[in-house]
């Protein structure tokens, strides 16, 4: 299923249905006065997050979502039927932002969360209502409330506990593919991920979630590379762990050109904890993963290392990143812990 993670909608309530100008005709009923109903309620426009959707794709094909009208009211007293509502599905962690892209009507961020974004219109009241003691024989009745119709965006920001962050090619990838059950590309050029990634991270008998997204490169936040659209997907998270590629020649302006897009983008993104590990430290000789470990340590202060390859440091980074998250946010660990049997990564 291809991933999608902004939409554009329009959407438009149902009108409330007219009331109904009537009165009682029946034989041998000489005066038999106004009995014209109400009209029915137009439907509402409700927003849902339900289970089992990672993606906004199914709104790439249908972008118009109209709810029913009220039907009129009738003779006899009869009141119109209510217009039937419209639910749209959306997956949990979904943003429901104004035509101006900047405003959020909603964040559907719980499963089960429901929000009316657009109320049917009332039904007019038939002249029935309009009876008093003075005027037994109204002739009026009003009409139903015309629906709302809006234009929304749809953005999406998945639920995980722990982000991955680094330049392209840093080794996030890998670092996801080798401790959790996702199974990302992974190629030896950069911008292989094109689309955020989630797996499930097991470490002493508690998983999280985690989320690999595109990587960022200088000059993301004017729109460079893929941009730092993505980064929206981890401003849920409770930590970011910052990977530096340790083959590179400058570690500290590797990790210096992140930061400065993290603050580029604004809000709490930047003053996220964040644990920062000098990655692919199984290509360095002893000498250079010193000299490199020292370099990142005078800009970034504490820095772990490890290799994704050859799992050197990955508990150790995994326990530091689960220190980070709350309890509350912590799940059991499944029982099995063989990446062939599709469970979760185990020291």
């Amino acid at each position: 299923m291809k991933f999608l993670d902004l939409a554009r909608i329009q959407i438009r309530s149902g009108a409330g249905g007219g009331g109904a100008a009537s009165f009682r005709r029946e034989k041998f009923m000489e005066y038999g006065g106004p009995d014209g109903g109400d009209g029915g309620d137009g439907g509402d426009v409700i927003a849902e997050a339900v289970d089992g959707l990672n993606t906004l794709i199914d709104f790439r094909y249908q972008q118009h979502f109209f709810a029913k009208n009220g039907q009129h009211g009738m003779g006899k007293q009869r009141t119109g039927a209510n217009g039937a509502d419209i639910v749209l599905r959306v997956p949990v962690g979904t943003e429901i932002l104004d035509e101006d892209e900047e405003t959020v009507i909603a964040d559907l961020a719980t499963l089960g969360q429901r929000v009316v974004l657009a109320e049917g219109g009332n039904g007019g009241w038939g002249n029935l209502r309009f009876k008093t003691s003075t005027n037994q024989a109204p002739r009026r009745a009003n009409p139903g409330q015309p629906g709302i119709e809006r234009t929304l965006w749809l953005r999406l920001k998945l639920i995980a506990d722990a982000g991955l962050l680094g330049l392209p090619n840093a080794g996030k990838s890998t670092f996801l593919a080798a401790t959790s059950n996702a199974r990302p590309k992974i190629a030896d050029y950069p911008f292989t991920t094109l689309h955020p990634n989630l797996g499930v991270v097991g470490i002493d008998g508690a998983e999280f979630v985690m989320a690999d997204i595109p990587g960022l490169i200088e000059g993301a936040s004017e729109g460079r590379g893929i941009g730092d659209r993505f980064l929206g997907h981890v401003e849920r998270c409770a930590v970011l762990l910052h990977l530096v590629d340790g083959s590179s020649e400058d570690v500290a302006a590797d990790w210096a050109t992140v930061i400065g897009e993290l603050e580029a983008y604004g809000g709490a993104l930047a003053d996220k904890p964040r644990v920062t590990c000098l990655s692919k430290i199984d290509a360095l000789d002893d000498e250079t993963r010193a000299a490199r470990m020292a370099a990142l340590s005078a800009a970034a202060g504490p820095v772990m290392a490890l290799s994704a390859v050859s799992g050197e440091g990955l508990a150790e980074v995994l326990r530091a990143v689960r220190a980070e998250i709350s309890q509350d946010r912590l799940r059991a660990a499944s029982p099995s812990p063989d990446m062939s049997g599709g469970g979760t990564w185990q020291p």
